[in-house]
């Protein structure tokens, strides 16, 4: 086991022949060069450089160290912004759907949703949709329902297929309706079914005379 001093005076050990795992820094020196503990300037270059990362200096390696994770947090932070239009369209979108994603649009639906993909989030999560502000005359810009994706857009959403209907578009089907719509439950205008149970109480319905 060799050593070389850093310019600081600093002994660094290194190994005793090329190529050897002993030391940690053996890919680190100079080969070929002066030689190990030589004192040759390429060698002692290497041993500044390898002592700076070691004691977390900002020195020539710092786009390797944690200032490049700050750099891409900062980057993907800025591309989230301007995806949604700034802060007040990311502020709106948070209140929203309570997350912001960016990805590459992938189509856009006849009723106004968009779809979204991102391999890199994890799978199940890498793909999403945006949905349209106003549905079947309802505004659903904070109302906004899972039944609001057609059929040809769900499969592809929920990973049933690699295809959006943008490049393969399903085989057309007598079931299928042709307009889509989105559930209304809890509206005035849901779907209430008919009741052949006859009633147990009638109501009172006043007579209708005509004042005098």
């Amino acid at each position: 086991m060799n050593s070389l001093r850093a310019s600081n005076g600093r002994l660094l050990p290194t190994c005793g022949a090329p190529g050897s795992p002993a030391s940690s820094f053996a890919s680190c020196i100079c080969f070929p060069g002066t030689g190990v503990g030589g004192g040759g300037a390429s060698c002692r270059g290497c041993a500044d450089a390898v002592l700076r990362r070691s004691e977390g200096g900002a020195g020539p390696l710092w786009a390797s160290g944690k200032m490049a994770e700050y750099v891409q947090v900062m980057r993907r932070a800025l591309q989230q912004l301007g995806g949604h239009g700034g802060i007040r369209g990311a502020v709106f979108q948070l209140l929203r759907v309570n997350e912001l994603k960016t990805g590459a649009l992938v189509g856009v639906d006849k009723y106004g949703n968009k779809y979204y993909e991102d391999k890199r989030y994890f799978f199940g999560r890498h793909r999403w949709v945006i949905y349209t502000n106003e549905m079947n005359d309802k505004n659903t810009f904070w109302e906004m329902d899972g039944s609001m994706v057609p059929p040809e857009w769900h499969r592809w959403l929920h990973c049933m297929t690699e295809d959006p209907p943008t490049t393969h578009p399903p085989v057309p089907r007598k079931f299928i309706w042709e307009n889509h719509k989105m559930n209304l439950s809890g509206t005035p205008r849901q779907y209430v079914p008919f009741s052949t149970t006859r009633k147990k109480i009638q109501e009172w319905v006043p007579p209708s005379t005509p004042s005098k």
